[in-house]
């Protein structure tokens, strides 16, 4: 029996093409291993039948931008093997307008952007695009993160007013625009906060907090997005 070799080099044997236009044809989900659609160029295959779908074309599938409505409780990943497990199997919003097919390159090697808390939910964003990497990175100009609080408890007087211009709690100075959405909500929008920033503006105000949400991270907002799915970043959309 033959050695099993790469699903490319086979494809490419048998048209005839060469090796990078035989992976662009498997990446861009074009090409059928016994039926069954495979998009990665280096599966193996013994005598497999192997085609390539009607009006193929070896094109590349160009990086993309994830937005994700992550469930509170729910880990942010910090390796890219985890970051795949969690997108591809969670459900895409069935009214996402991006013009995109899924494919296995969109969620190999992304980066994760502005983590949250665990307990916290709301935006999250995957991306492999370098310029909304450097945008989302970048430390001397962050940008704004809205967030919507859910708290018990009685504020201090003129709390909320003296955090627009800093307050001074646990040895960290602690800077947000905070203001009542409800009689138990907050809106807090603040810059690069850290990981426990938000419950530290709240207690530094006389407040419990008992659950957080990021709806918007610069000028994109998470709008309509169900819990637990995802959509693709629009051409025009930025933050």
């Amino acid at each position: 029996m033959a050695d099993p070799i790469r699903l490319s080099k086979r494809l490419a044997d048998q048209l005839g093409c060469s090796r990078r236009e035989a992976e662009l044809y498997i990446e861009g989900g074009w090409v059928r291993v016994d039926g069954e659609i495979v998009e990665a160029p280096y599966f193996k295959v013994l005598d497999q039948r192997i085609e390539l779908l009607p009006g193929a074309s070896p094109v590349e599938v160009l990086p993309v931008t994830l937005l994700w409505h992550k469930p509170a409780g729910v880990p942010c990943p910090t390796e890219p093997g985890p970051v795949h497990d969690l997108l591809a199997k969670a459900p895409r919003w069935d009214a996402d307008d991006a013009r995109q097919t899924p494919r296995g390159r969109h969620f190999a090697r992304q980066q994760l952007l502005l983590p949250l808390a665990t307990e916290a939910s709301g935006l999250l964003v995957f991306s492999q695009q370098r310029e909304v990497i450097r945008a989302l990175t970048q430390t001397r100009t962050p940008h704004e993160q809205e967030y919507v609080i859910e708290v018990r408890g009685e504020p201090k007087a003129g709390g909320l007013d003296r955090l627009a211009k800093g307050l001074a709690h646990r040895g960290r100075e602690l800077k947000a625009k905070a203001s009542w959405q409800s009689e138990s909500r907050l809106r807090v929008v603040a810059k690069a906060p850290r990981a426990d920033d938000l419950r530290l503006i709240c207690e530094a105000v006389g407040l419990e907090m008992l659950a957080c949400k990021r709806i918007r991270i610069g000028r994109l907002s998470m709008a309509k997005l169900p819990v637990g799915e995802w959509r693709y970043l629009g051409d025009h959309e930025r933050f």
